[in-house]
């Protein structure tokens, strides 16, 4: 799963063409030669214990302080006077409007408008949304026409203009005497209007909102100005309506989704909205508009519809219509929440993900994907497609996911793991009365080590990844493709390939593969060509390959995790054959500790000669010949492995005061943060992991 943007930040910002094709409607710009540039709106987000969580690009230039210098802090530390509150003075109060003075990393002082909102991300952790606008940053575009509730003014303070005779004001403004032009009728038409409407820029900041939706936000258009929709309504339904905002400025053509609109019950009813690009007189697409209507009070509630229904005898779909958007934000939180919520810390691989729900009546699907750290320096990576859709198809994936994890956690070999997976889902079958069991579930797991720089795969039915390596080439994985999960066939097979350093690896669901009226083979040849292109992140790669192959919405769930392989430096790995005698363990203990000099880790050498003693002696008095001891000198961590040829699995047990045995592991267990036993074709690999930032 892609990692949750900073609010106000752009993760995906399209890498510009070095030569931009004519007629392009993403690389023209706005108005009469100028893109219109909404204000930089710096954001910012704060715990409730006022620990700064999130920091955008903005805010970065906006104060000169680095998201890895500032996060983490206490928000009073931007404070030029520390007395100044940060929070609602009113308890319980969401939202707080007003001025402060900030410190520049520089020193200087800045006056700024202020406005925090409290809200509740999909994980459930509750924060506030700080949102800042230099003054004079919210002044319109040069191109823009001034709006009529704003007419400029050149009379003195104090003195009667036209500002204060609403139709001398008009008049003032309009082409002939006291006539209505079209600019200022243009101008009332979207701001008082009953749809609620909100115009967004090509990368999905808001320029401006009218009056219904800054109602229906309860914030005013200088508050969100600036800020993407999943900073002003965070959720799934927002992640999913910039996907679809995405596609209607890729295509041009307006698109249908669903508004991430609070209703007045407190609710998220999510009403349809048309996405509507903008076009300048050539055709060119400069903006999106976003129109939808809010549901109010006045509308009749799914009760008094089937009152109405039983009533008159007659069957009707609207109680299921207006239950439906609720119980599909549901369905997405559920689906969310099962997902990771944010991608772990590792050195294998650079990842991206993202995550799109159908958009259909059927509901949300059963796709995932994962990344788990293994031992070792590697990780696995993983993508499955549960059959169906709905809130069982999602309880389903999680139960799934749950169970790779676990498996993952012993370090099976990819074919070994879906065989354990299989007989899982058999298991639920014969206890299952429906078709929720998971049967015909498709999964790829792979497992790439950066040091070999070896990549290990299985699959169930699921389609191949593709690959393209830093010469351009690009490809299918050759592996054979198993039977879904569930169905009692023939056993997995996995397939190893040596990947150079720095090959793109593409994993998904076949949502992306099956886009309406596009021949399967284009899509496959669009995938290749489009993973090929160069982009500065793997966030664009992602955002790309989505708008390419998708030109309509996603009438299946797809998942996508797209990887940059890389190896570790050959100075932080160090392998020593020992010999299988007594007399070794000594000399690994020397091993050990210069090896620990050369890293400049010898404040680590006396806890790491005790691992590798009781390693070593456990492999002589239990193992078989030869025997190897690798250290692995990975960011933070210190790694100790020690390989015999023996396929016996140590245990910890509880050894007693008379024992003279069995403390070994036990002392292991204390010295490190991690260990276990992993174990391959030819023997097996016990491990250890020391953190070397811990104290």
């Amino acid at each position: 799963m892609e990692l949750p943007p900073t609010p106000g930040e752009r993760p995906d910002t399209p890498e510009p063409p070095a030569t931009p094709a004519l007629g392009d409607p993403l690389d023209q710009p706005i108005g009469d030669g100028a893109k219109t540039e909404p204000p930089p709106t710096a954001t910012a987000t704060i715990s409730e214990q006022g620990i700064i969580t999130g920091w955008s690009q903005e805010a970065r230039h906006l104060l000169g302080y680095t998201p890895a210098h500032i996060m983490g802090r206490p928000a009073t530390q931007l404070l030029a006077d520390t007395s100044t509150p940060t929070a609602p003075p009113v308890p319980g109060q969401d939202d707080f409007s007003g001025t402060l003075t900030l410190r520049h990393h520089d020193g200087h002082t800045l006056p700024l408008p202020v406005h925090a909102h409290r809200r509740t991300t999909t994980g459930g952790i509750t924060e506030w949304l700080v949102t800042a606008t230099p003054a004079g940053s919210t002044e319109p575009a040069p191109d823009r026409p001034v709006p009529v509730t704003e007419p400029p003014s050149s009379t003195a303070p104090g003195t009667q203009g036209p500002q204060d005779n609403p139709r001398e004001a008009v008049a003032e403004q309009m082409p002939g005497e006291g006539a209505l032009g079209e600019e200022v009728l243009g101008e009332w038409a979207f701001t008082q209007s009953p749809c609620l409407q909100a115009i967004f820029d090509t990368d999905l900041r808001l320029i401006r909102a009218n009056t219904g939706m800054q109602d229906a936000l309860s914030r005013t258009q200088d508050q969100i100005r600036g800020l993407r929709l999943t900073d002003i309504a965070p959720g799934p339904a927002a992640e999913e309506a910039e996907h679809t905002m995405r596609l209607a400025l890729r295509t041009g053509h307006p698109q249908q989704a669903h508004a991430p609109l609070p209703a007045a019950d407190g609710t998220d009813p999510c009403p349809p909205a048309t996405l509507t690009p903008l076009k300048d007189p050539r055709g060119h697409t400069r903006a999106l508009c976003l129109a939808t209507h809010h549901p109010s009070d006045e509308d009749p509630s799914p009760h008094q519809q089937m009152h109405v229904m039983n009533d008159s005898g007659t069957h009707t779909a609207e109680p299921d219509i207006a239950r439906h958007p609720r119980q599909r934000t549901t369905t997405m939180t559920l689906q969310r929440s099962l997902l990771p919520l944010t991608l772990p810390d590792q050195n294998a691989l650079d990842i991206a993900s993202r995550y799109l729900p159908a958009h259909t009546e059927a509901g949300v699907g059963g796709d995932w994907f994962d990344v788990i750290p293994l031992s070792g320096t590697r990780v696995a990576l993983v993508v499955g497609d549960v059959p169906g859709h709905g809130i069982r198809a999602s309880a389903t994936m999680g139960r799934l996911r749950t169970a790779v994890r676990t498996l993952a956690d012993v370090d099976l070999q990819p074919d070994e793991l879906l065989t354990r997976l299989d007989d899982l889902v058999t298991h639920l079958t014969t206890e299952e009365t429906d078709t929720t069991s998971g049967t015909g579930t498709t999964c790829l797991y792979a497992i790439y080590d950066p040091i070999s720089r070896i990549c290990t795969l299985a699959r169930a039915g699921h389609p191949p990844p593709a690959a393209v390596t830093p010469d351009g080439q690009a490809y299918f994985l050759d592996l054979p493709a198993g039977p879904p999960l569930g169905l009692g066939t023939p056993p997995f097979e996995s397939a190893t390939t040596q990947l150079p350093e720095g090959t793109l690896l593409a994993f998904y669901t076949n949502g992306l593969l099956n886009p309406q009226h596009t021949d399967p083979d284009e899509t496959l040849s669009s995938l290749l060509a489009t993973l090929a292109q160069p982009s500065p992140t793997l966030n664009t790669t992602c955002d790309r390959i989505l708008t390419t192959l998708l030109t309509h919405p996603p009438t299946d769930d797809i998942a996508l995790l797209v990887a940059r392989t890389k190896t570790l430096p050959t100075h932080h790995i160090a392998t020593f054959d020992l010999p299988f005698h007594p007399a070794t363990v000594a000399r690994a203990r020397h091993h050990a500790t210069t090896q620990l000099t050369t890293w400049n880790l010898s404040q680590h050498a006396s806890s790491t000669e005790l691992i590798v003693s009781e390693l070593v002696t456990n492999a002589i008095r239990y193992g078989k010949p030869p025997i190897q001891l690798r250290l692995i000198h990975n960011t933070g961590t210190l790694i100790t492995e020690l390989h015999d040829t023996s396929h016996t699995t140590p245990h910890l047990q509880h050894a007693h005061p008379n024992d003279e045995n069995g403390r070994g592991l036990y002392l292991i267990h204390q010295l490190t943060q991690h260990w276990g036993t992993r174990h391959t074709a030819t023997g097996k690999t016990i491990w250890t992991e020391q953190s070397l930032t811990l104290p």
